[in-house]
């Protein structure tokens, strides 16, 4: 029960901050990108679009950052135990996500905030990319540690056996499955930004509000999440040559494999775990082997028999979640799809100008970015379940000794009730902090690209020192196309 506690409740705080990571990232690109249309056209609109996006990503990034704190806490409370263990692994990579990539994103989100008018524009828009760099960086930190404990490399068990001791720092780092986990992950927060972006002007046009501002935004958006998209299924296919390489038990679980068999690719389907079969009406013979392989006929060992290698002999098949895992992969495929469909029905509506008049294209932007959000989340629970029933997975290549199983991992010193009490207490304070969050964004979105009044233009002229940013012409009002 202690365990199962654990899990929910570090899920529970994973999960909502899983939230605000992908848009703070995401909109941090869309952030820099109205923020150079600033710098380079000097109008009194894009300044007002380039603020309206700099007030969704910093109130997106506070709560990014105090929800992720949390997360810290657990490491040494719940999972005391894994810290011991991987703690000489750990503590680089997340001492420098602290020390580099968050100083970073936080000292030039400073500037982008408070020095508009007393730095030069050119600088301020380098700080607009370093932040969105930053942002990209910390990401990077964060997933070493996490691709490590999926790919453990760098490392070597303890004389007594009971932490993994780091014997080569960029070894662990670069760990076999970092790169195309990295770029998997940072594309896909990327398109989540951009399907913010759509939604926003999907929702103006649905208002009949701001349209000019939201033509430049539905263009920006629907152009960063192709791009994006179409670099996301390469980077797919490159992490699942991954995990049929070095995690073996994780791609049977993704497509519901007890037995040893050359894979076919499913549609749809579900996983009978009495028969330990996958009940499925539409399949392609051998298309998981071709995406894993480039060939039709590569049969792929199944859990039954992992489990009887030394390597695996400690996995019970019958604790292995199969079942979830083989539905949240393959709803975050099924997702990936209906992406690609809604930035194809928007390009359309692009490029025929019509999309002020089709009520249910601009409903479908406005719920468009639950589609990246959701398949997102598929894809963590996909990566996190797939891998037990350990928390350091013994994958092909790493160190002989280097894994850790879930149980052993949580702390025996946490009860039960304070387990409890401590899941009841986040569910509660972390709706208050989204309620709050969902006020400011849906304020800031209700009010919109705001041009400042002659008062307020005045004003930062005489603020600004001579190498400032040039005042734009002082116009009162909201953004042409506003009400």
């Amino acid at each position: 029960m202690e365990v199962f506690l654990a899990r929910l409740q570090f899920t529970l705080t994973v999960a909502f901050h899983f939230v605000f990571v992908p848009l703070s990232v995401g909109v941090g690109l869309i952030m820099a990108i109205f923020v150079t249309r600033a710098y380079r056209q000097r109008t009194p609109e894009n300044e007002a679009a380039a603020k309206f996006w700099l007030k969704l990503f910093t109130a997106t990034f506070a709560v990014g950052v105090a929800t992720g704190i949390t997360m810290e806490f657990s490491f040494g409370t719940n999972w005391a135990d894994y810290s011991r263990f991987v703690g000489d692994i750990f503590g680089a990579p997340l001492a420098a996500e602290a020390l580099f990539a968050f100083f970073l994103e936080s000292v030039f989100l400073g500037v982008l905030l408070f020095g508009r008018t007393r730095v030069s524009p050119k600088f301020y828009l380098v700080s607009s990319w370093l932040v969105f760099g930053g942002s990209c960086l910390s990401a990077l930190w964060i997933l070493i540690a996490n691709s490590w404990m999926q790919t453990p490399a760098g490392a070597e068990l303890s004389a007594d056996g009971s932490r993994a001791v780091l014997t080569n720092f960029f070894q662990a780092a670069f760990n076999p499955s970092l790169a195309a986990r990295y770029s998997h992950t940072v594309l896909a927060l990327i398109v989540m930004g951009a399907f913010g972006a759509i939604a926003i002007a999907g929702w103006y046009f649905h208002k009949e509000k701001f349209v000019e501002f939201a033509n430049k935004t539905l263009k920006v958006g629907v152009t960063v999440g192709l791009v994006a998209t179409v670099c996301l299924f390469v980077s797919a296919h490159a992490t699942a040559v991954g995990v049929s390489v070095e995690q073996p038990t994780k791609l049977a679980a993704m497509e519901g494999m007890y037995d040893d068999e050359v894979p076919p690719l499913y549609l749809v389907g579900y996983v009978d775990a009495e028969t330990q079969e996958v009940v499925a009406p539409i399949s392609i013979p051998g298309g998981t082997s071709f995406l894993a392989t480039g060939t039709w006929d590569t049969e792929f060992p199944g859990l039954n028999s992992l489990a009887k290698e030394a390597k695996y002999h400690d996995m019970n098949v019958d604790d292995v979640p199969v079942a979830t895992v083989f539905q949240t992969y393959h709803l975050m495929v099924a997702l990936s799809g209906i992406i690609l469909l809604t930035l194809v029905i928007a390009i359309i509506g692009i490029k025929r100008k019509n999309i002020q008049n089709k009520k249910w294209v601009q409903k479908l932007l406005v719920i468009s970015p639950l589609f990246p959000f959701i398949a997102i989340e598929s894809g963590w629970f996909t990566a996190e379940l797939g891998r037990q029933p350990y928390v350091v997975y013994p994958s092909t290549s790493a160190p002989d000794g280097i894994s850790l199983l879930t149980q052993n991992a949580a702390s025996a010193s946490v009860s039960v009730p304070e387990l409890m009490l401590t899941v009841i207490l986040f569910v509660v304070i972390y709706l208050l902090i989204l309620v709050g969050w969902a006020r400011i964004i849906g304020k800031t979105i209700k009010k919109g690209p705001q041009i400042e009044d002659a008062s307020d233009a005045a004003d930062d002229a005489a603020a600004a020192p001579v190498h400032g940013s040039k005042a734009a012409p002082a116009t009162a009002g909201a953004v042409k196309g506003g009400e």
